[in-house]
Parts: C-alpha cells; sequence; structure tokens
C-alpha cells in the first residue's frame, strides 16, 4: 500500500493542534459524506481516507508514532523494544549472546491496539478501522426513541436513536467499522449526534424553559392561559398579582431522560407581562383614576 500523508489528506500543518485537527475533519466529513454524494466513487474513497487520518491524528499516541515512523508506525513499539533489547544486550556480562527478537514478544501490542492476537500460522490479526460520522437531526426527532438507516462508506445501518440523546453525544456502534485483517474483527462506527433546535424552548438536559407572554390584567387579577409544550396545549392558572418574570415549574412536562423510560425531566414557564399600547382616551382616564387611588 502507498503511503499516505494524513497531514495532507486533513489539508493541516505537521504543527496543527487537536483543535485544527477536529476541525479539518469535520469540515471535510461534511463535504465528503456518502449521504451527500450518493454513487461517487471518488468521494466514498476520499471519504474513507478523511476517517483513516482522523482516526491517527485525533489520538495523541498514535499520532506520535506517525510522526516518528511514517508509515510504519503500527510498528512503532516493535522497534522500540527491539531497539531497548539491542542496547540491553550490549550492556550485558561478556560472553553472553543477544538474542534475537521474536513477533510472540510483541503480540500483546497488536492484541492490546488492534483487538487482535495471532493466527495459528503466526500472523498477527488487526482490527479493523474505526468509521466515524455525524448524524444531523432536530429537537423533535429525539423526543421519542426511532429506528433510522444510516449509509455508512456504502453500506446501510439500521440504528435504533435512543430518546433524550444530546447534542454532541458520541455512541460506539460494536462491528460497524471497517473490515479487519488476518481474521480479525471489525472496527467500530463512532457516531456523534448534532442536533439543531428549531423550538420555542430552550433545553438544558432533561429540562425545557420557555417564556409566555401575559397581559396586564391577568397578572393583576390572575386567570388562565393557554400554553404550548412538546406534547401539545395545557391550560395553566395564572395567580393574582403575578409579576413579570416569575418562574412556574412543570413537573414531568420536559425532555425524556436518556435511556430512562418514562421519566422526564420539567418544563419552566417564565412570565412576561405585557403592557398594553395605543390606550384610548377612557383608558388613560381610568388608569390615572386607578393611579390616584393607589397613590392615597
Amino acid at each position: 500500500m502507498a503511503f499516505i500523508d494524513y497531514y495532507k489528506i486533513l489539508g493541516i500543518e505537521k504543527k496543527a493542534t487537536q483543535a485544527d485537527i477536529k476541525k479539518a475533519y469535520r469540515k471535510l466529513a461534511r463535504k465528503y459524506h456518502p449521504d451527500l454524494n450518493p454513487n461517487d466513487k471518488n468521494a466514498e474513497k476520499k471519504f474513507k481516507e478523511i476517517n483513516e487520518a482522523n482516526e491517527v491524528l485525533s489520538d495523541a499516541e498514535n499520532r506520535k508514532k506517525y510522526d516518528k515512523y511514517g508509515e510504519d508506525w503500527k510498528h512503532a513499539d516493535e522497534f522500540d523494544k527491539a531497539q531497548q533489547q539491542n542496547q540491553q544486550s550490549r550492556k550485558g556480562s561478556q560472553g553472553q549472546s543477544s538474542r534475537n527478537f521474536s513477533e510472540s514478544e510483541y503480540s500483546d501490542f497488536f492484541e492490546s491496539m488492534f483487538g487482535g492476537g495471532t493466527t495459528r500460522g503466526g500472523s498477527v490479526k488487526f482490527k479493523g478501522q474505526d468509521f466515524h460520522a455525524e448524524l444531523h437531526l432536530d429537537l423533535k426527532d429525539v423526543y421519542e426513541t426511532h429506528k433510522r438507516t444510516l449509509t455508512v462508506n456504502g453500506k446501510n445501518i439500521r440504528l435504533t436513536i435512543p430518546a433524550g440523546v444530546i447534542n454532541g453525544q458520541i455512541i460506539r456502534i460494536k462491528g460497524h467499522g471497517g473490515e479487519g485483517l488476518n481474521g480479525g474483527p471489525k472496527g467500530d462506527l463512532i457516531l456523534e449526534f448534532s442536533i439543531a433546535n428549531h423550538t420555542n424552548f430552550k433545553r438544558d438536559k432533561d429540562n425545557l424553559y420557555a417564556t409566555a407572554d401575559i397581559d396586564i390584567f391577568k397578572a393583576l387579577l390572575g386567570g388562565e392561559i393557554t400554553i404550548d409544550t412538546f406534547t401539545g396545549k395545557v391550560k395553566l392558572e395564572v395567580k393574582p398579582e403575578t409579576q413579570s418574570g416569575t418562574k412556574v415549574k412543570l413537573k414531568g412536562k420536559g425532555f425524556p431522560v436518556y435511556k430512562k423510560d418514562g421519566e422526564f425531566g420539567d418544563l419552566y414557564i417564565t412570565y412576561n407581562v405585557v403592557l398594553p399600547t395605543k390606550l384610548s382616551e377612557k383608558e388613560k382616564e381610568l388608569f390615572n383614576e386607578l393611579a390616584k387611588l393607589r397613590s392615597k
């Protein structure tokens, strides 16, 4: 396999920070994602290269090995161990012959890093590459558990999206990454949720927040108003002499708690008292009388 310059793939410098790597990866992943480039083999190939580059450079330890050994970075521990043993053998007592570095001595490295061991024939098994994907949803989409089909590297994956997932949440789906080598296990799919909010609610974890306008008469005398919740409209009793900025809690009317069926956060409503405008002469007269009564 020809050497691939992971920095060049992501369009970044060798001195790039982890934030630079993440930003570059996200930008390119969106551009070449198979869902946005159906039946485009070049885009699919580019998407795989981007994922591979990110998988290595986003991991500080892997990046260090890649910077040191280039295309042979996966064998970094072998080289380092062989070098250490060579140095130790030179420092050993006279007459003690240095021994050769065998594959069995570094097989543990492959097992821990790539999820594999060695086959009976001695070939090292490699775990497949992890794939990274970003799933864009609306807040309304994650209010209820639902199924969705994703296309990752040309393959359709049927997923159950649990209610209550949050923006930026990452889940790992085992066995849906790249094929393993020499009989090694498949890699995983690492899925990040990007959730847009086009509702009038503000979400903070499991709680929702909204504002309700009430007129001055409801605020002073009390009464009933109708407000929106995620599951429909409900009636709410406003207490007399309610001040602007007063907050009330509707228990259990918030967002579903992630992976806890039947549990919900709360909905907090903040009252905004709206003062009347364009008063008639009669209304001004009545308010003046009220002002005089309050001043006595």
